[in-house]
């Protein structure tokens, strides 16, 4: 080999994506909230775009009936003036937009909400504790998660806090102050049990046993055989061995079920009731209605803002003289930015309307007789139907929610894998999850269905499928084996 720099000259292909189209791909991703945001943004950066106002449309008809005015000609003046002043100062949206802004809605917010730390430290407060006790307690407190648990051994919660005790003892000290006692384990320990006498019941457990036990505690029935079981054979408890906990504690089996039920009533994470998580809002971008026995789609874009291209700034932009350089460049990227602006919208509108046009077709028995009647779907069949590429397809129904007569549903909820049938025809795996569900729901708690028996029923309704497949849909439903929901 040759060292040394090269020249050569060599002929290849490369595809090279459009910034704009990298654009029209996050438009069709965007939901609708995250569309109303980018639409809003454009409309204070680009001065080429303008809202679409009903008065604005009734001022469009009119003007097309009668001979033009002398003040809309005032209106341009002002808007050429306007125009000077922000290719001098920057570019704003005009005073339409400002009339727009004052007429937004804002969603009212809850400004501040209360955790379970909150409503911890206002216990203690009423506790009659000391300054060195409220210190430890609130040092607990602090260890506590959303769930109500403890998530520090007491030792390093004794520990952490004696290391600010010994910070402050030392600028005490040069202080000319005196030593400040630390905290010892036996301390720690008591404290730990008057977190655990607070509100709610169960709080500042270390484990689910533990924590299952205050709540018996609490509620009087500590001398129970609820308590008992949870106390002496948590193990064989949570894995229903039944038999094994009768003849240990000799009481019939119908008696240990009977304390697993009232068991099962206690709340696992007892700090959750005070949790400070905001309620998720979903707002639907497609609606599927119902009329007259057929089904039609729209699009839930009422509030979206609708856009056109501002006719004073095209007159202004029209006379090329005025602007050279650099402004009339701008002036160019942003023209064209807005017609593309405008052209991707309505392109995106058709897209969702063509996709679940075709959705709504294909899954009409859904839509009539419920989740069992799902067929498969998946994102190249509806692509080659609708003559798109299936990473558009994908992004059309991404985050995407649509409301139905039978709920609102995400796009996503349409595609499912297939099973095969003895007819020939197939059937969606999330009909086979919920024909799961009703065999269920429906057996008898004395003699459960095996995954098995299962197997048989679906196959005799026609629907061919393993038994391994029925134990991970099983699974996936956060349905227990036959063997753990057996009742006797």
């Amino acid at each position: 080999m040759k060292t040394g720099l090269h020249q050569s000259t060599q002929l290849r292909q490369e595809l090279k994506i459009n910034p704009r189209l990298y654009q029209a791909m996050d438009l069709l991703y965007m939901p609708l909230l995250d569309l109303q945001q980018h639409l809003k943004q454009e409309l204070e950066t680009n001065p080429f775009l303008e809202l679409v106002e009903p008065e604005e449309d009734e001022e469009e008809e009119t003007a097309e009936t009668e001979p033009a005015a002398e003040e809309p000609k005032e209106e341009e003046h002002k808007d050429e003036i306007d125009w000077e002043e922000i290719l001098l100062e920057g570019f704003d949206a005009g005073g339409r937009r400002e009339e727009h802004e004052e007429k937004e809605y804002y969603e009212p917010v809850t400004a501040a909400t209360r955790d379970l730390s909150d409503h911890l430290l206002d216990q203690i407060a009423l506790l009659d504790l000391s300054p060195r006790e409220a210190a430890l307690a609130e040092e607990f407190v602090g260890n506590v998660n959303d769930e109500g648990y403890l998530v520090c051994p007491v030792a390093e919660i004794v520990d952490g806090i004696n290391s600010e005790v010994s910070k402050a003892a030392e600028v005490a000290g040069h202080d000319g102050g005196e030593d400040l006692p630390l905290y010892t384990i036996p301390e720690g320990e008591a404290m730990l049990a008057r977190i655990q006498d607070l509100e709610p019941p169960g709080v500042g457990a270390r484990d689910l046993r533990e924590c299952l036990l205050l709540q018996l505690r609490q509620a009087g029935l500590d001398q129970s055989v609820p308590y008992r079981l949870v106390r002496d054979c948590f193990d064989e408890l949570i894995n229903h061995r039944w038999s094994e906990i009768s003849k240990r504690f000799g009481i019939s089996q119908t008696d240990v079920q009977q304390a697993a039920d009232e068991i099962a009533k206690l709340d696992p994470k007892p700090g959750l009731i005070y949790s400070t998580a905001s309620d998720n809002y979903i707002t639907p971008d497609l609606v599927v209605d119902k009329i007259d026995g057929q089904y039609h789609v729209f699009l839930n874009d009422a509030n979206l803002p609708r856009l056109k291209l501002s006719r004073a700034y095209q007159e202004i932009a029209r006379d090329k003289k005025k602007f050279d350089g650099e402004n009339k460049e701008f002036i160019s990227n942003k023209l064209n930015s807005a017609n593309w602006m405008i052209q991707a919208i309505e392109q995106r509108r058709q897209t969702m309307l063509k996709v679940m046009n075709y959705i709504v077709d294909r899954q009409r028995d859904f839509f009539e007789k419920g989740v069992q009647y799902l067929k498969p779907l998946t994102l190249r069949e509806v692509a080659e139907v609708i003559n798109m590429h299936e990473s558009t397809v994908s992004r059309v129904t991404n985050e995407k929610f649509v409301q139905t007569p039978r709920g609102v549903l995400p796009l996503k909820y349409f595609f499912s894998s297939g099973l095969s049938t003895t007819g020939g025809e197939d059937v969606s795996a999330r009909g086979i999850k919920a024909q799961i569900q009703k065999l269920v729901e429906e057996e008898d708690p004395k003699r459960p269905l095996t995954d098995q028996a299962i197997v048989n029923i679906l196959k005799d309704g026609g629907v061919q499928i393993a038994r391994r497949t029925v134990a991970k849909y099983r699974d996936q439903l956060g349905v227990l084996s036959a063997r753990m929901r057996k009742r006797v």
